[in-house]
């Protein structure tokens, strides 16, 4: 006896096939490029979609047509009423330049990567008109105003939760789409307010359960933790503390506002995350000893897990090492690897808080917050004069160069990972020039395997890595960065091309092997392809010719 889930699932299949067909009016004819055929008219979409392969398993396989270039990579993207979110306007994006690309191998993963986030994270979606569910009395979401206006669920990819960062990098590249589609304004306004609930709830944790009003079931990550301040494990997913979750936070809302002006996502909630956050900064910015009786003065925040892989818990009670006072920066529990930090001052975290404060600054300050925007620019200032005078330290090789980590008493770790914020994206986050001497000194260090233990090196690949993986699986993302912060075409031609070798799949994966670049992990990581894009449509907008030809016109959204 066929099972109705099997029924569904056969009719599904051969409604596919009978439009594929019609649509190419020949059943030996592959589809043309990448482009989705129109299903039929008649076709059930809520019966369509309970059909619909989980994208974690989907990614795994290639699928056709394949690239027309040398490597034949595979067509990615789940089918039209598959995926998670549409937009006209990002498929004219992906057209536009995909049309211009003289590799079509890298036009293929373009095509891919581009609309990653959209054609399969975007788990929960509402525009703000339709009428929240009442909340039970005393549960996550009861209070006055929460989770009212759009909002949107934005996962990592494979696993069912939302990481303040990946979910704000994840919809970077579609920022500047904003003020042209408003589809595209509400997702990320809805993002925004989701945020904003997340950081009301539990400033100090990482990533998150569904929204309440999702009724999406939340799930486990299988961790014994002991975290201060307690959390609801239906509301947050994981609660590590990292600055960078809170700075990201506020660069979700500064993008939307750099395209679109609009102030609409400056609500009561949105005021009261910020309150949060600034409460975070006061509390992590405490040394670790009372600096007038020199006794230990206990930290708000504290995290233990059951476990006995070391960057996975803090030290000393679920304290981590000691930290000096009078340093202006701020304390950071965990690196954006989500590994704990060695010395707390994590520096890459406190540059891009320190940029964003002053950003969010400038935007109050138009509505009329002139004090609020005061107190923002001054913390700011305070953090970066930290990084300045705490952060940088003289290398008797690369001379003055920006620490990874510092603790206020002259110890630093001299590296960098490749997750963002880093100090190779020091740049790109807005905190120097790419001219800056620091910087260059810097950026000669961890490219280096003699200055960063972390620059991973094979026959196969190269790049920044990370504790989080080990010490054989270096990161497409961090050589997608080391792109974007170059003015070097054979260094951005070379990234660009060892990245896409390394993506047989159609998609940028988490970590690559050096040695075997078939070894790598996530086939499904959105934070990555969003990198990929983001990286192609920077050389398209300032090397134009590497990417579509000599004497190309600059590409940009505009």
């Amino acid at each position: 006896m066929v099972s109705p889930g099997f029924a569904v699932l056969l009719t599904c299949i051969l409604q596919i096939h009978s439009s594929v067909m019609a649509a190419s009016g020949d059943t030996n004819k592959a589809r043309p490029g990448g482009v989705q055929e129109a299903l039929e008219s008649n076709l059930d979409e809520e019966r369509y979609k309970a059909a619909c392969p989980e994208y974690q398993h989907y990614a795994v396989f290639p699928h056709r047509p394949w690239s027309e270039g040398p490597l034949a990579l595979p067509y990615q993207r789940p089918s039209l009423h598959c995926r998670t979110f549409n937009s006209p306007l990002v498929e004219k994006v992906v057209e536009d330049v995909t049309s211009r690309m003289k590799d079509k191998d890298l036009a293929r993963l373009f095509e891919n990567a581009f609309p990653n986030t959209l054609d399969t994270t975007v788990r929960w979606h509402v525009d703000g008109s339709q009428k929240k569910p009442k909340a039970k009395h005393h549960s996550w979401g009861a209070s006055d105003g929460a989770w009212e206006g759009s909002q949107s669920f934005i996962v990592t990819g494979d696993i069912n939760a939302e990481w303040l960062r990946d979910s704000t990098n994840q919809l970077a590249q579609y920022q500047a789409l904003a003020s042209k589609d408003k589809k595209i304004e509400n997702l990320i306004l809805g993002a925004i307010n989701t945020q904003a609930e997340y950081v009301i709830e539990s400033p100090y944790c990482n990533a998150f359960q569904p929204p309440p009003p999702s009724q999406l079931q939340p799930t486990s990550n299988g961790q014994h933790d002991t975290v201060h301040p307690v959390y609801e494990q239906t509301q947050v997913f994981e609660c590590k503390y990292e600055l960078d979750s809170l700075a990201h936070f506020l660069a979700l809302g500064n993008q939307f506002y750099a395209s679109t002006k609009s102030t609409a996502y400056l609500t009561k909630r949105w005021y009261l995350a910020l309150d949060a956050l600034l409460g975070a900064l006061r509390e992590q910015s405490k040394p670790t000893f009372n600096e007038t009786t020199g006794k230990v003065e206990r930290n708000e925040y504290t995290f233990q897990r059951v476990t006995n892989v070391g960057t996975e818990t803090l030290s000393l009670g679920g304290v981590g090492n000691p930290l000096n006072g009078g340093t202006g920066l701020v304390r950071s529990a965990f690196r954006p690897s989500d590994d704990a930090t060695i010395l707390g001052f994590f520096i890459p975290a406190n540059a891009m808080m320190s940029v964003e404060l002053k950003r969010t600054a400038a935007i109050v300050k138009t509505v009329g917050k002139d004090k609020l925007a005061e107190v923002l620019w001054k913390r700011a200032e305070t953090i970066e004069k930290g990084v300045w005078e705490h952060g940088v330290v003289t290398h008797k090789k690369y001379g003055d160069v920006f620490a990874f980590e510092v603790d206020g008493y002259g110890s630093q770790i001299l590296m960098d990972d490749a997750n963002l914020p880093s100090l190779l994206a020091l740049p790109l986050l807005g905190f120097v020039e790419v001219s800056d001497k620091t910087y260059q000194n810097t950026r000669k260090m961890i490219l280096e395997k003699a200055g960063n233990p972390y620059y991973l090196t094979g026959k196969g690949f190269q790049a920044i890595g990370g504790p989080h993986i080990g010490l054989q699986h270096a990161w497409p993302m961090s050589r997608l960065v080391q792109a974007m912060t170059s003015n070097d075409d054979t260094e951005i031609s070379d990234s660009l091309e060892a990245v896409l070798k390394t993506s047989k799949l159609g998609l940028v994966h988490e970590s690559i092997h050096v040695d075997r670049v078939a070894d790598y992990t996530r086939s499904w990581f959105a934070w990555a392809n969003s990198v990929f894009a983001q990286t192609v449509l920077d050389v398209a907008a300032r090397k134009p010719h590497l990417i579509f030809g000599k004497g190309s016109e600059p590409y940009r959204i505009e």
